[in-house]
């Protein structure tokens, strides 16, 4: 591996890869199609891993995004976001190359793209099903009704069907309440749809989180699955039980720059714009923004007792030692620290290390326009 001075994301791209390999074969056995989210490496070579597994269909988070993976052959891309209006110019662009897929919640959003788009695109309504982030209630036909039947009626839209995103899977600790907000999405998306099948024949149904799409073995009643996260996975998802540590394929190294034997702390060249800020509160009560593991032959170990990091500031990580451990380290180490929430970190630190030595792209390392 390369020789490593500062803050720097470590990427494990045979985790990686056996990640994406256990999803396309959950996708395979539920009969369902597997279109990831993009979002959380935003990277051309981790993409092409997934193509040499099968998936030919991608979701991303924004249009730059959506541009980036056209840019490099990707041609099935939902923007999973509900259409940002004021980039009219860039989905005209986009939807003359690629088959673009865009996500509406309102009447405004359709009436405004059927008078500005230049060519057809394909559509789906965000439906709430308890999120409460954004989208249309599934019992909201006062809404959905004038929405669907201009949708039917228009020239400028595939309509292709209902999704979801069970974003508060996120805040669960137990498999069976991740089933349970799963189980009422599916009744309510299947509700939804029985109510336009007279319109529309063909619906399909799509839903995207982790959590669920990890931990729960039967996803067979949608026809697509949006996970993003599982291709890295980090401390949350270990948290709430969608991985173990050793799924866990990304890792933040850092530089011991000061030790405080007083307090037995050890002060890293890591802080808040290379981990972001998320945080988890342990069993103890303890708040963590990474756990420390010791670098292996072959990856990285289970988090070592006796090391958390505790607080970040702009540039400084605080790692909290027992005595023991905090006699290990010196000034000028490296320590190795699992992230909280690998897509913020992936986003920060703008490139990737392999674990043989290569570097890796990440759209947000890239010059704005590079790949218009």
């Amino acid at each position: 591996m390369k020789k490593i001075t500062t803050p720097t994301l470590l990427l494990d791209e045979a985790k990686c890869k056996q990640n994406i390999s256990r999803m396309v074969e959950k996708a395979q056995r539920n009969r369902v199609k597997l279109r990831p989210h993009f979002k959380t490496h935003q990277s051309a070579q981790v993409g092409e891993w997934f193509r040499e597994q099968g998936v030919e269909a991608i979701t991303v988070s924004s249009l730059q995004m959506a541009s980036y993976f056209a840019h490099h052959g990707w041609t099935d891309i939902l923007v999973a976001i509900p259409v940002n209006l004021l980039e009219i110019d860039t989905i005209n662009k986009l939807a003359a190359k690629v088959k673009l897929h865009l996500v509406v919640v309102n009447m405004e959003a359709i009436s405004v793209l059927e008078q500005l788009l230049l060519q057809p695109v394909y559509i789906w309504v965000k439906i709430d099903t308890g999120y409460q982030r954004t989208g249309v209630l599934p019992h909201n036909n006062t809404d959905l009704d004038p929405m669907m039947q201009h949708l039917f009626e228009s020239g400028k839209f595939y309509f292709e069907g209902f999704l979801a995103h069970d974003g508060h899977t996120y805040k669960q600790t137990d498999r069976d309440a991740v089933k349970a907000i799963h189980n009422t999405t599916v009744y309510l998306l299947h509700l939804v749809r029985s109510r336009y099948t007279h319109l529309f024949p063909d619906i399909l149904l799509s839903i995207g989180d982790t959590p669920s799409c990890s931990m729960l073995e039967n996803v067979a009643a949608v026809d697509e699955i949006r996970p993003g996260n599982f291709v890295f996975y980090d401390l949350t998802q270990q948290h709430i039980g969608s991985c173990t540590y050793q799924q866990i394929a990304v890792c933040m190294a850092c530089p011991v720059i000061a030790r405080h034997p007083e307090r037995n702390q050890l002060i890293l060249y890591g802080g808040s714009v290379h981990f972001s800020k998320d945080s988890l509160i342990t069993e103890d009560d303890t708040v963590i923004y990474g756990q420390v593991v010791a670098l292996t032959a072959d990856g990285w170990s289970a988090p070592v007792d006796g090391l958390k990091l505790v607080s970040l500031s702009q540039e400084h990580g605080v790692v909290s030692a027992s005595e023991e451990q905090f006699r290990n380290y010196e000034v000028g180490d490296l320590l190795y620290v699992l992230p909280v929430h690998s897509c913020l970190t992936a986003v920060a630190m703008k490139r990737y290390l392999t674990l043989e030595g290569e570097w890796l792209e990440h759209l947000a390392g890239l010059p704005v326009g590079s790949f218009n």
